[in-house]
């Protein structure tokens, strides 16, 4: 199951919620994870000691509790009631840490943390991390862009044009986000979104000009951090047989399932004098056209139909 350490979360989130070290040094390394009867946004809560959250965040009430704790006011003892599995403490809204709740957390290597902001934010941002973060993923190959801020995978087999396709929709003014190896993460229900590696950010790999740098070449705008996976194109090589049995009019709308969510595919046959750039375009407009309501295939079909019936209702009509 997917999972960050304390230390990372530290990290990625320090100047954003405010986070500063308290206790707990030596737990940097304690892992946080989706367990397999708990959603992501279960992971993060304030303090329980029923259903313990693997981020116990410690507000107004809570501190009010651990001190009553303190003074002797509930006849609990401090450490049973921590007996819990957790990974990380985090005190809200810029309230002082209770001596009793510091000292276990050394004691027994939970990282403790305070923050200046108010507990419902802190923990709003937390699960919206932690649910990207650890999202399921999977690893496509092929080249990932943005083409009229539609998120468009380009698939197929090496040796078609991928990147040189790539090349040319940049060139229109396109934005690249991946190439060659594109992670997807399963972001919702029915949303992936996709990233590059860290080691291919910015380049394409064309065959003859080598590894290229998107972002020096052509600018700041031809390259994005992320996109939401909306339309998958796979190139396939066309032959003779392959153009025949192809079917002309697409009335079978064509789905491929990837971490279990199905994203709509186009198949545009590679052949001599079929300008890709273009079909691209034109496949990317009429996926927004279908979003909107307007199918071209179901018009003419429709169109054809009336016309049929209006020619059968003139040949009744008129005289033998």
């Amino acid at each position: 199951m997917p999972s960050i350490s304390v230390r990372r979360l530290f990290s990625d989130n320090q100047y954003k919620l405010q986070l500063a070290w308290v206790a707990g040094n030596s737990g940097a390394d304690n892992r946080i994870g989706v367990e397999a009867d708990k959603p992501v946004l279960a992971l993060v809560g304030h303090l329980n000691f029923i259903h313990p959250n693997q981020i116990q965040v410690v507000g107004l009430a809570e501190s009010e509790y651990l001190n009553r704790l303190e003074s002797g006011e509930v006849c609990y003892q401090f450490g049973d009631l921590f007996d819990i599995s957790m990974s990380l403490v985090i005190v809200a809204n810029g309230l002082p840490v209770s001596p009793s709740l510091r000292d276990y957390c050394h004691k027994n290597d939970i990282p403790l943390l305070t923050s200046k902001l108010e507990s419902p934010y802190l923990m709003d941002v937390l699960r919206i991390y932690l649910q990207r973060t650890l999202a399921a993923s999977a690893i496509k190959h092929g080249v990932f862009l943005d083409v009229f801020e539609v998120g468009v995978l380009i698939t197929g087999h090496s040796g078609l044009g991928k990147s040189e396709l790539a090349l040319e929709l940049i060139s229109r003014g396109h934005s690249l986000i991946a190439d060659d190896a594109v992670e997807l993460f399963r972001i919702g229900p029915e949303t992936l979104e996709g990233r590059c590696p860290p080691m291919l950010r910015d380049f394409l790999e064309v065959r003859g000009l080598g590894i290229l740098n998107i972002r020096h070449i052509f600018g700041e705008t031809s390259i994005r951090p992320k996109k939401v996976l909306q339309l998958i194109i796979n190139l396939a090589a066309a032959d003779d047989e392959y153009m025949k049995q192809l079917d002309r009019l697409s009335i079978r709308t064509e789905t491929e399932s990837i971490l279990n969510v199905n994203i709509r595919s186009v198949t545009l046959p590679v052949a001599v004098g079929r300008n890709l750039a273009v079909l691209v375009e034109a496949a990317v407009r009429n996926y927004i056209l279908q979003l909107r309501g307007k199918d071209s295939t179901r018009e003419f079909l429709e169109r054809h139909q009336t016309q049929l019936k209006e020619n059968e209702q003139y040949n009744e009509n008129s005289p033998d």
